[in-house]
């Protein structure tokens, strides 16, 4: 698989196989993701790969969590900023809708979309979590390190014939998710990503993501 290849089929996979990862996989992925840049290499970021009991355990508490604060407590960053406008919130609307529209749910039905995200606590039947955590005091270039690795991480899981769905969702109960893990209050979480293999059949892994022109984004000038 080239680069290309890994970039376009790359997508967040909402619904995967039960079939499982096995650990030398992720080793090996993980390993070669040790390359992925950041500034001044102080690789900020940290992670933990959950599967099996761990993270049968782990999904159990999030639900109970979910269905006593749906709302989400304990935030540790906003996933959204305040007042986004303009193509950026206009990008957000429609690959939601894209992604409900796929498995029927109209804009009406406000308990179906709910359940639909509702099964991001359940890693969309993935057998495998990694979840992501850097020390308090690293700033917004070092969290963008982490999106860098997070991608990194991810080309080489398609590489290996893997899918991923990173979830910013569980950082809506980032302290509990620290106590869950065992992550001391010297950090901050961030994400958790999803990774198995995708049920190609499922509606949810095949609409098109609606991405913004090159032109509307880039600028070239001196050629």
């Amino acid at each position: 698989m080239t680069v290309t290849e890994a970039v376009a089929s790359r997508r967040s996979v909402r619904q995967f196989t039960n079939r499982p990862v096995e650990r030398a996989v992720l080793e090996r992925v993980l390993e070669k993701a040790r390359n992925a840049p950041s500034g001044g290499n102080v690789q900020p970021w940290n992670a933990i790969v959950l599967t099996g009991e761990p993270l049968a355990r782990l999904t159990g508490a999030i639900l109970t969590k979910a269905a006593s604060e749906p709302q989400g407590s304990g935030f540790e960053y906003d996933i959204y900023p305040t007042g986004l406008e303009g193509r950026y919130e206009a990008q957000r609307r429609a690959v939601g809708h894209a992604m409900f529209e796929s498995v029927g749910l109209a804009r009406e039905d406000k308990a179906g979309r709910i359940a639909q995200m509702a099964q991001n606590w359940t890693s969309f039947g993935a057998p495998v979590q990694l979840f992501t955590y850097t020390a308090k005091y690293m700033g917004p270039p070092q969290w963008s390190d982490m999106g860098m690795w997070l991608q990194t991480v991810m080309l080489l899981l398609r590489e290996e014939g893997l899918d991923s769905c990173p979830q910013e969702i569980w950082a809506r109960y980032g302290e509990f998710m620290k106590a869950q893990l065992g992550i001391d209050d010297e950090h901050i979480f961030f994400c958790g990503m999803a990774i198995g293999y995708r049920d190609a059949a499922a509606p949810i892994n095949s609409f098109p993501v609606p991405r913004v022109p090159l032109g509307e984004t880039v600028a070239f000038e001196g050629f």
